[in-house]
């Protein structure tokens, strides 16, 4: 990956402070697939957009107090599965070509972070880390606004809807956030495997959710899966099937500021932006938590 530049428009934060590949600590790897989405589509669009939209987000982050992207190397690598250039790409070759790029990059010492893309992707890329750590437990963390606990959705095991399912299947913790919208097969799914789901009417209002989640998450290490629809529609209607009721900005970036300080994160993905045409609050909005992340993560070390 010496000396590649992203096929997409521009890197993460603008040229002016992008980093080459060896410099590099953080890797954005642009996931631009879409096959099976099943209401609003255009998630294929999702990585141009918030790579576009992070150069109008400051550098400074008040929050952090520093200038995150002038102090952790950042580099943006060409994206993989682009299904509008190659169209005929199948799951299985999709699932592939995304785990051994994520663990190259992995064993590379870098920290991805993905950007989808349907959130099928995200089964190729916690195989990257389970062959990356193959005698280290780690949970995934989902913030969702769906469970994607179904074995099969429109004929496909590879669907959106089943990604977490895969998962589970792979014997890994989980812990989901935000959820709002599950069919009865996954009800019943959550009750036989007891999996640990905080709820977005069991969120509305509590105290002392984030303390309970994170003291749910029974490993060390963790990978976060953030589907975008985990955030109310209200701030991020860009998605495919927006469902009212999600997490705050501020819910959110306190419950990942936690998740970083008390367990070590190896790595993340952020899915499913379906940008709206003339509209760029949800492109702007998961830029700023992208960077959000890379700063939570550099604050972390």
């Amino acid at each position: 990956m010496s000396g590649q530049t992203s096929t997409l428009t521009m890197p993460l934060m603008g040229a002016d402070v992008a980093t080459n590949y060896e410099q590099a600590t953080v890797v954005i790897l642009p996931i631009p697939y879409e096959a099976t989405t099943t209401y609003r589509r255009g998630c294929e669009q999702g990585p141009d957009a918030i790579l576009e939209a992070s150069q109008q987000v400051e550098y400074y982050d008040e929050e952090l107090d520093r200038e995150t992207c002038k102090e952790v190397g950042i580099f943006t690598a060409r994206a993989i599965a682009d299904t509008r250039n190659l169209p005929k790409i199948t799951a299985e070759e999709m699932l592939q070509v995304t785990q051994e790029t994520v663990f190259k990059l992995i064993k590379d010492n870098k920290f991805v972070i993905a950007l989808g893309g349907e959130h099928s992707i995200t089964t190729g890329v916690v195989e990257a880390y389970r062959q990356a750590y193959p005698n280290e437990a780690f949970t995934v963390v989902q913030i969702d606004a769906h469970g994607d606990l179904r074995h099969e959705y429109e004929g496909s095991i590879h669907n959106h809807a089943c990604v977490m399912r895969r998962i589970v299947d792979m014997g890994l913790p989980t812990v989901q956030i935000g959820i709002r919208a599950i069919c009865k097969e996954e009800a019943d799914l959550i009750k036989a495997k007891n999996l640990t789901v905080f709820r977005a009417r069991d969120i509305a209002g509590s105290t002392d959710w984030i303390e309970k989640a994170i003291a749910s998450i029974p490993t060390k290490k963790v990978f976060l899966t953030i589907d975008l629809d985990g955030i109310d529609p209200t701030l991020i209607p860009g998605v495919g099937t927006p469902e009212p009721g999600g997490l705050t900005w501020y819910e959110l970036t306190v419950f990942l500021a936690q998740v970083f300080a008390a367990r070590e994160v190896i790595g993340c993905d952020v899915m499913e932006l379906a940008p709206i045409v003339d509209s760029v609050v949800s492109q702007f909005t998961a830029a700023k938590l992208v960077y959000k992340l890379i700063g939570y993560q550099s604050h972390t070390i």
